[in-house]
């Protein structure tokens, strides 16, 4: 008996550290805002702002990913993810224009203050000087950079990095380019430390950043749970009647982290969707 109770109480245990190690995470590309195209009822960032809060928040998210942040919404966000330290929209000046679309969409990274440590962070612009704030090369369309965060989860001590990137949307080369920058700044870690990779890739599982980053040897948490098999658009682009389409956002890992679920949310509160994205989130154990 014991024995038996030994054994029982080593299998409770280890079922509390795995819970203590489980993190939930998301990546949202909340759309640039003030775009002409968007000055339509269900699209504006004023309709949307608070759905698309609302989405997140329903996840209960440990660490949020976001792409085409600009000071609008940047203000709002940070202003209402009360509890979450914000990384990623403050820094070199970036932006050469003062309005409208020629904004640079900022990455940043939401983790909560209560569950993690911050340790340290950086900036590296997705370009051939990826120490030069604004740099752009291989023809891509504007100035692409990769924000990264060192955290220590204060549950278990354990120290990871979160990577939030969005690729260029035109041309493949530039794509490949700065897959390949990402792909050699984060291999300076050992293949066994935790590190997750969000974003929009502009690209798809038949394409060539997922081959890359998938043979340096980072995993897309989407497929662990689910498979190889195409799924459907993340990008919906307002048109949903598609049959056709690519999943272009993503959770990669790297160093032996685990994906319990995962999830295309295609949520829309009151008709609304939050983005011309859907939003993409996942239950990683450590």
């Amino acid at each position: 008996m014991k024995r038996l109770l030994i054994i029982a109480l080593s299998f409770l245990s280890l079922s509390f550290a795995s819970a203590q190690a489980t993190h939930n995470v998301m990546s949202c590309n909340i759309r640039i805002t003030g775009l002409p195209a968007d000055d339509v009822d269900g699209r504006r960032w004023d309709d949307r702002k608070d759905v698309c809060l609302k989405v997140i928040k329903s996840r209960k998210p440990d660490i949020i990913c976001m792409q085409e942040v600009i000071y609008e919404s940047y203000t709002y966000m940070k202003k209402k993810l009360k509890g979450y330290m914000a990384f990623g929209f403050e820094g070199p000046e970036m932006d050469p224009w003062t309005d409208g679309y020629h904004f640079i969409g900022k990455n940043v990274i939401f983790f909560s203050k209560k569950r993690y440590e911050f340790v340290s962070a950086g900036t590296y612009w997705l370009s051939e000087t990826p120490l030069i704030g604004g740099s752009v090369s291989w023809d891509t369309a504007r100035a692409r950079q990769c924000n990264w965060v060192r955290l220590r989860d204060k549950r278990t001590g354990r120290e990871f990095r979160v990577l939030d990137t969005h690729l260029d949307h035109i041309t493949d080369a530039a794509k490949a380019k700065q897959t390949e920058v990402i792909i050699a700044e984060t291999a300076q870690y050992n293949p066994d430390f935790p590190q997750l990779l969000f974003g929009d890739f502009n690209s798809g599982i038949k394409d060539v950043p997922y081959a890359l980053l998938t043979a340096a040897g980072w995993t897309d948490a989407y497929e662990a749970v689910h498979g190889h098999e195409e799924t459907g658009f993340s990008c919906h682009g307002w048109k949903f009647d598609r049959k056709k389409g690519r999943r272009i956002d993503f959770i990669y890992t790297r160093g032996g982290i685990q994906a319990v679920s995962a999830e295309i949310v295609k949520d829309a509160p009151g008709g609304i969707y939050p983005s011309d994205h859907y939003f993409v989130s996942a239950v990683l154990n450590f």
